[in-house]
């Protein structure tokens, strides 16, 4: 129950509206407007960045302090003292499980890893020169089409085998996009690896020569599935809560929110890093201070990609446990005077530094070390975004529980018309 109201005074109603004002655990309050349609008027939010458009208890952000919490651990204790396994059992159910529970969870996920045999039939439809995110989209919406016997979504046990399916396939199918855009055999998921580990034999090996995961590389695979596990309403995790709302299957769900996460705007990041990387390209330091000046000047296109972030006004909290995988595994592989990643540690320096990003609060993001990771462990960009979206479904399909489970109705925004007013037809 609210114990605030606001109260609206709007010219040409004669009385007052009162709005009641609710708040949550931690977080700004909200304001439910929904009476307003009573009284023939809207809200006008562009984007919904100041519109709360539902309940969750999964993850929390306080962008002004660098705070995030999935069910309110902090991502840095979770990074640090758990793995990728136990936080999806976490975002999925709650609470951390007990050991037997983390055991069980962690055995039927990997159980689940195999695809249907003739899934791998429709990676032959695509042109090898298909981005692997429109293979990705497509295959994982045509998962409904092979896991039919578990698609009540008012049954809680198909709600439970479908999540525990998507996350478990994911890493498989998104392996299998890279290696059918390289032109080599499907690699199949072992079950005496991890999760990481299995993610990097299946991107790695060939019938020529067995993948052995390297420790210091897994983990930081683990870290970076973990740190992009989930991060509130966002662009796809909303697009995958809107599309939820009509009743659709969980696999045509994510596979919207793999569409959404797509655009620049929104999973491209870590690839547009080392693209920006690649268009400083000459490693001296007067090309990178010129550089500097080109991305502090206002009236220049060029913008330095991965630092800063639209949520966080201050450190992202997930860059600080990044940073650090980052100096383990350029350190692991002897790259530290690489030409690229030597710009990329530059800029790094100046960005702490100078007075203008700082003041700013142009830090680097998640988005700048995981980048820089994952080219140093082999990964193509054109499938960073594809990992993105693999580490990002166990949030995805947490909301989707989270929404179906509770008092769900189907999304429907409205709009601010500006077009023609009624007219009638010409006559001939």
């Amino acid at each position: 129950m609210a114990d605030k109201k606001a109260i609206l005074t709007v010219p040409g109603l004669d009385e007052p509206i009162e709005l009641p004002i609710y708040n949550g655990t931690v977080g700004p309050d909200v304001i439910d407007v929904r009476g307003l349609t009573s009284k023939g008027m809207f809200t006008y939010d562009p984007g919904f960045v100041s519109t709360a458009s539902c309940e969750s208890a999964i993850t929390y952000i306080d962008g002004a302090k660098g705070v995030l919490l999935h069910r309110g651990y902090p991502i840095e204790q979770l990074a640090k003292q758990s793995d990728y396994i136990e936080l999806c059992y976490l975002l999925l159910n709650g609470e951390l499980p007990s050991p037997e529970e983390k055991k069980q969870f962690e055995s039927t996920i990997t159980y689940h890893t195999m695809v249907h045999e003739q899934l791998t039939q429709f990676f032959k439809g695509f042109r090898r020169d298909a981005h692997p995110m429109a293979i990705l989209c497509g295959v994982v919406g045509a998962l409904s089409a092979f896991y039919h016997d578990s698609l009540d979504i008012n049954n809680p046990r198909d709600r439970e085998v479908s999540a525990f399916r998507l996350i478990a396939k994911m890493p498989t199918i998104a392996a299998m996009c890279y290696k059918y855009s390289v032109g080599q055999p499907f690699v199949f998921p072992r079950n005496d690896f991890n999760y990481a580990e299995n993610f990097l034999h299946m991107m790695f090996s060939t019938p020529c020569e067995e993948y052995k995961p390297n420790p210091v590389l897994a983990k930081a695979m683990d870290r970076i599935f973990m740190l992009h596990a989930d991060h509130e309403q966002n662009a796809s995790t909303s697009t995958v809560r809107l599309t939820g709302s009509t009743g659709a299957n969980p696999f045509a769900c994510i596979a919207a929110g793999i569409a959404a996460l797509w655009g620049p705007s929104h999973g491209g990041a870590n690839e547009a890093v080392l693209e920006m990387l690649d268009e400083i390209g000459e490693d001296s330091e007067e090309n990178i201070q010129r550089f500097i000046a080109k991305a502090k000047d206002k009236d220049d296109p060029f913008r330095l990609m991965g630092f800063g972030h639209r949520v966080y006004r201050n450190f992202d909290p997930r860059a600080k446990v990044m940073k650090e995988t980052c100096d383990e595994v350029l350190k692991e592989l002897g790259l530290e005077n690489d030409p690229q990643l030597h710009i990329a540690k530059r800029l790094e320096e100046i960005a702490l530094e100078d007075e203008y990003f700082v003041k700013r609060q142009l830090y680097p993001n998640v988005d700048f070390y995981s980048g820089i990771i994952l080219k140093a462990i082999g990964i193509p960009t054109n499938m960073f975004t594809v990992i993105f979206a693999l580490s990002r479904t166990v949030g995805w399909i947490s909301h989707w529980k989270e929404m179906v489970s509770g008092d769900n109705k189907i999304g429907r925004p409205r709009q601010l018309y500006k077009g023609s007013d009624a007219r009638d037809y010409p006559a001939k």
